[in-house]
């Protein structure tokens, strides 16, 4: 399920740097792998593989939920509440994507529009281009820890989803070293209190909240490096 959140930011990444064929080829290419790995259980139990393994409907329960347990179990389980999640994911990816993740390439809609444009053109040139390892990161990492706020449920093994980003997005902030070493602290306090309560669940939710404050207030990283490199080369 955690390679889901990830999907959105690389999609976005692979239509930054290949042209829109190259992407197909490439989400070709995935699909069939995916396809080969379940063809035993597609052959014997096809439903019963596909409804099991992409549920994506399923209720957690909401006594083991760490970052909703303030929620009213009511409220916490209703189909209302999961969509207003997915709304505010999908809000959230889109507003990131446009303002943050495209910034220099005048924003979300002007880069689609340039990819299609270049699709149904008839240039001869690749399309390809080499991103900046930071940006790459930067992109994959903020795209997780938003499905992370989002998520309806986050039980305590899903903390594995995105420990270990934390200290670079915290680092990507604006925010002084004493701050990111507290939200630190403070995330890693909320995940061992056991069994979770309202306050450390809230907690945790107001510190998840502030992280990604710091990431849409931080500067965005130019993401290639060719670019940069040819126009160093034309200066000369």
């Amino acid at each position: 399920m955690n390679v889901l959140l990830y999907a959105p930011p690389l999609l976005l990444l692979m239509l930054k740097a290949m042209n829109i064929y190259g992407v197909i080829s490439a989400l070709a290419c995935a699909a069939l792998v995916q396809i080969l790995a379940g063809l035993p259980f597609l052959v014997s139990h096809p439903i019963a593989y596909i409804s099991r393994a992409f549920n994506l409907g399923r209720v957690f329960i909401h006594f083991w939920s760490v970052n909703f347990k303030f929620i009213p179990e009511p409220v916490f389980v209703s189909k209302q509440f999961a969509i207003s999640l997915l709304i505010a994911h999908l809000g959230l990816l889109a507003t990131f994507a446009h303002y943050k993740w495209c910034r220099h390439e005048g924003g979300l809609f002007k880069f689609l529009h340039s990819k299609v444009t270049s699709a149904l053109s008839s240039s001869s040139s690749s399309g390809l281009k080499i991103l900046k390892e930071e940006h790459i990161m930067t992109t994959l990492f903020a795209g997780n820890f938003i499905g992370i706020v989002c998520a309806r449920s986050l039980h305590y093994q899903f903390y594995s989803w995105y420990f270990y980003s934390l200290p670079y997005l915290l680092w990507k902030t604006h925010f002084p070293t004493s701050l990111r070493l507290i939200l630190f602290v403070g995330v890693e306090f909320c995940w061992n209190v056991y069994p979770s309560n309202n306050y450390s669940s809230a907690l945790l939710l107001c510190l998840h909240l502030l992280i990604l404050w710091g990431l849409w207030s931080a500067q965005s990283e130019y993401p290639y490096v060719e670019e940069k490199l040819s126009t160093r080369k034309k200066e000369k």
